[in-house]
C-alpha cells in the first residue's frame, strides 16, 4: 500500500512527520504513536497495511524529538501537553476530528493522557504496555534521577554515545523476550534506533519520561472512550498494571497474546493486528 509523508509545520516551527495509509471508511482514523526511541517504523509496514486495509485511515506519528521530526530547542516542548497541542495541531491540518488513539508503552503514556485531558479527540484507545505513571512522588523522584542520568549519557561529548545507549536499552530485561526474534530483526531494529537524534531523546527522556509526567492513576475513571487494554503474557510488570487499569477505566476491555513481551506489535505482529481490528470493528457501547 502506497504510504503518504506529510511534514506539519507547527505555531512555534517545530515539524512533525506523519505517514498516512488508506482511507476514512469505516470509523474514525486510527492515530498511532510510538515508544521511546521509536518512529513509524518502528510499526513495520506489513502491520500498518494491514490496518489499513481493514477499512481504515491510518496516521503514523514520528513524536517530537524522534525519527523525523523536529528536535526541539526547549525541551519543555516534550511535556505531555505540549504534545497533545502540537497532535491536535497535526490533527486539525489532516482535517480530523476525533481519531482512535493507538499507542505503544510511552506512546500509549500520550495516548491516555489525550483521553484524560483532550477526551473530544479520542474516539477510542488502544494502550499496548502502558501505564497511567507512577502513583508516588518518590517513585517519581527515583526516574526522574534515573532519566537525568540517562539523558546525561545522551548528551556526552562522545561519537559512539548513542550507539553504546541503543545497545544498552535493548538489553534491558524489559525486551529480553525480544532477544528471540531473528538476527535480522534485531539488526533492523538497532539500525532504526541509531537514526534518532540523542539530543531529541535526551530532552524526551527529561519531560516525558515516568518520572516526569503527571500521574493518571486518580483520573482513570475519567476515561470515557472504549479502551483495549493489550499486552503480552510474558511482560508481568505490565500484564498487572493492565489489570489494574483495567479495573477502574469504565469502558475497558483487556487483551493477552500468548508468547509475547513488552513489544507485541514487534513479537506477535499478527496477533496485534487481530486484537486491535477486532476491538476498533465492534468496541464496547457505553
Amino acid at each position: 500500500m502506497t504510504a503518504r509523508e506529510h511534514r506539519i509545520d507547527l505555531r512555534d516551527g517545530l515539524a512533525l512527520r506523519v505517514q498516512e495509509r488508506g482511507a476514512e471508511v469505516g470509523g474514525p482514523p486510527a492515530l498511532l504513536l510510538h515508544g521511546f526511541t521509536g518512529s513509524v517504523e518502528a510499526w513495520g509496514e506489513p502491520l500498518l497495511d494491514r490496518l489499513a486495509a481493514d477499512g481504515r485511515r491510518v496516521l503514523a506519528v514520528d513524536l517530537p524529538g524522534h525519527g523525523r521530526s523536529g528536535v526541539p530547542a526547549d525541551p519543555a516542548r516534550c511535556a505531555m501537553e505540549a504534545q497533545l497541542d502540537d497532535l491536535e495541531e497535526a490533527l486539525d491540518t489532516l482535517g480530523v476530528g476525533r481519531a482512535a488513539w493507538v499507542g505503544y508503552s510511552m506512546g500509549a503514556r500520550l495516548a491516555l493522557g489525550a483521553a484524560v485531558l483532550r477526551p473530544g479527540r479520542v474516539a477510542a484507545l488502544v494502550l499496548e504496555s502502558g501505564s497511567p505513571g507512577l502513583a508516588t512522588e518518590p517513585e517519581r523522584r527515583k526516574r526522574r534521577e534515573a532519566d537525568e542520568a540517562l539523558a546525561a549519557r545522551l548528551e556526552a561529548d562522545d561519537p559512539d554515545a548513542l550507539a553504546r545507549f541503543v545497545d544498552d536499552w535493548m538489553a534491558l530485561p524489559l525486551f529480553e523476550t525480544q532477544r528471540r526474534l531473528p538476527a535480522e530483526v534485531l539488526a533492523r531494529e538497532r539500525r532504526r534506533r541509531l537514526g534518532n537524534d540523542p539530543l531529541g531523546l535526551a530532552a524526551s527522556l527529561r519531560v516525558f519520561g515516568t518520572g516526569s509526567q503527571p500521574s493518571l492513576w486518580d483520573r482513570l475513571d475519567e476515561v470515557r472512550a472504549p479502551t483495549l487494554l493489550l499486552t503480552g503474557a510474558l511482560d508481568a510488570k505490565f500484564e498487572a498494571l493492565a489489570d489494574r487499569m483495567a479495573s477502574r477505566i469504565p469502558q475497558a476491555v483487556r487483551a493477552t497474546v500468548p508468547g509475547a513481551g513488552h513489544a507485541v506489535h514487534l513479537e506477535r505482529p499478527d496477533a496485534w493486528v487481530e486484537r486491535v481490528t477486532g476491538f476498533l470493528a465492534d468496541p464496547p457501547r457505553a
